[in-house]
């Protein structure tokens, strides 16, 4: 098991990069404890499978160090890492028995064969794969076929890190959410190290302990998935996390509110206030669809709105709102009435976020 540092991390695909806009990875400055659960999520394009590559060694940094246990890595190849990778697709030896593909890595390691089969029966246990590990991989489905592939990643016991590329791509939803409970079980009886790519938020918050969320080939936030979804720091954090994700305004501050351009002001906390008239550049305000609150009167203190449409999820319904122009999502319960026509929408205090060029205010 190792800590995993990584020390101004930089990358690009170019071999002259003029700028900014020729890096994969910007600036990398973060640190995974020793036996965390962690997930890098963001949407294709971010950065976070060149970062993963980078931690395992497959792709050398442009710039930065990466460390394990304080022992700078970064020029090691990934057989001197002692990590285990799987990856999106199934990486398998068709031809060979499922035993003998989980057998193999240990095999390479020259372990007693008693033992080998010990852990590779301990591992089929948990992934539900005893009933075949007589059969060849090449005749089984996709979901079993990644079930081989994350056990070829966990028989080692003695590894640094597990680093999972979107693993359950190509798995059922029903599936996918079983093997996301296998694993977190997994992680809790090892105790390695594990980092989960994935654009899905459901997986990650699921999945993790701590989520980093990538945008533009930056970590603009690492947090617990309540952290995340309360406190976002950065404006593409509270836009990517939840569904719907949080609502933004652009707005300006005037004392102790927000003003909306055409629609009203909304009032703010004092300090928050206060800061939010020293920030300068771009203000928005943001606040999560559960917490607006829809009156079928407007009075002092709401902002219009329209009602536009409503779509009925079973649980809860998503209220589609027009505030002079601009788009809202407000989330009511199945025993909330759901106004018709104009009403007023009053956003509390305590749910309301200021950002700042896209930066939290706080």
């Amino acid at each position: 098991m190792a800590r995993i540092e990584l020390s101004g991390i930089a990358h690009s695909y170019h071999q002259n990069p003029a700028g900014p806009a020729d890096y994969a990875l910007k600036r990398i400055d973060t640190i995974w404890e020793d036996g965390g659960a962690y997930a890098l999520l963001g949407p294709s394009g971010c950065g976070k499978t060149t970062l993963l590559n980078i931690i395992s060694g497959l792709v050398t940094p442009s710039r930065g160090r990466v460390l394990y246990d304080g022992r700078d890595v970064s020029p090691l190849p990934p057989e001197k890492r002692n990590i285990a990778q799987v990856f999106q697709f199934p990486v398998l030896y068709d031809t060979m028995s499922v035993f003998n593909n989980l057998a193999f890595p240990l095999r390479n390691r020259k372990m007693s064969e008693a033992r080998l089969k010990e852990r590779v029966l301990e591992v089929a246990e948990n992934l539900d794969l005893t009933p075949f590990l007589n059969k060849k991989a090449a005749g089984l489905a996709a979901d079993a076929k990644q079930k081989i592939s994350l056990g070829r990643g966990l028989v080692r016991s003695d590894v640094a890190a597990i680093l999972f590329d979107e693993p359950l791509t190509v798995i059922d939803p029903q599936m996918k959410w079983e093997l996301r409970r296998k694993l977190k079980e997994i992680h809790e009886q090892l105790k390695l190290t594990f980092i989960y790519v994935t654009h899905d938020q459901t997986e990650a918050l699921t999945f993790a302990d701590q989520v980093a969320v990538m945008f533009e080939g930056e970590i603009v936030q690492l947090g617990t998935p309540q952290d995340l979804f309360e406190n976002p720091e950065h404006r593409f954090v509270g836009y990517f996390i939840g569904s719907p994700g949080m609502n933004f305004l652009d707005c300006t501050v005037e004392g102790d509110r927000a003003r909306i351009e055409d629609a009203g002001c909304i009032a703010l906390d004092a300090d928050v206030a206060a800061k939010g008239r020293k920030a300068g550049g771009k203000l928005e305000l943001g606040i999560r669809p559960m917490y607006l609150e829809i009156h079928a009167r407007w009075t002092e203190g709401m902002l219009k709105a329209g009602v536009k449409g409503i779509e009925d999820l079973g649980s809860y319904r998503i209220v589609s709102l027009d505030v002079s122009g601009r788009a809202l999502k407000a989330m009511l319960s199945e025993s909330d009435p759901v106004p018709r026509g104009e009403v007023g929408v009053h956003f509390p205090r305590q749910s309301v976020r200021l950002f700042a060029d896209g930066w939290w205010v706080r």
